[in-house]
């Protein structure tokens, strides 16, 4: 085996150090100017660290800002030009929803309360025909009773009369055969007692009597 070249081992260990890696907080970086490249992201991280969140750094707030009025206005034309025109396109559909419903229960309470007026009305004229129709059949009731009262009174009246003549006629009947009757029997009592005829003295003081 030849024994390696001095010159190129010298060559080669003169462009180790370019090509060298370096270890540093468990990192694997290269050195030259790759090295002071990480060492300067390390030192910024190093920084960042140290400092908290990088959105409270100072240097950023302009980027911020920027994107803050970006969202802001985005936003605004979202809520001014879509979903506000929505929202009150809704809300006065729903508030004309109501007033129509609630003009359209109004109407149904009017046309109602005018129906049941007019069934009221209707009622109490009802009523107010059927008493006067009662009314009516009860005076006419009692007209016939009282013209039926009269004729039976009047029917009664005379029969009562035709009644009392006849009683007068036998009375009168009777009084003539009392006379009659009352003669006789003086006539038979004298003459069984004395055996003569009655005078007509005494037969006249006898019908006197009667």
């Amino acid at each position: 085996m030849a024994a390696p070249d001095p010159s190129a081992v010298s060559a080669r260990n003169e462009l180790l150090p370019e090509t060298a890696v370096a270890i540093r907080e468990d990192a694997v970086t290269p050195s030259g100017t790759d090295a002071a490249a990480y060492t300067a992201s390390v030192e910024h991280g190093g920084e960042h660290g140290s400092s908290g969140l990088p959105q409270l750094e100072m240097q950023y707030w302009a980027g911020q800002i920027v994107w803050l009025l970006l969202i802001f206005v985005v936003l605004y034309l979202l809520l001014s030009k879509v979903f506000l025109p929505r929202l009150r396109a809704v809300r006065d559909e729903r508030e004309g929803a109501i007033t129509s419903a609630v003009s359209a229960a109004r109407a149904v309470q009017a046309e109602a309360q005018s129906q049941a007026e007019a069934a009221s009305a209707e009622v109490a004229k009802a009523r107010a025909d059927s008493r006067a129709t009662a009314a009516a059949a009860k005076a006419r009731v009692n007209e016939q009773a009282n013209a039926r009262q009269a004729a039976d009174e009047a029917a009664m009246n005379a029969r009562i009369s035709e009644a009392e003549a006849g009683i007068a006629q036998t009375r009168d009947a009777a009084m003539a055969n009392v006379s009659s009757i009352a003669e006789d029997t003086t006539r038979a009592i004298v003459e069984r007692l004395t055996g003569k005829d009655a005078s007509a003295s005494e037969l006249a003081s006898v019908k006197g009597a009667v």
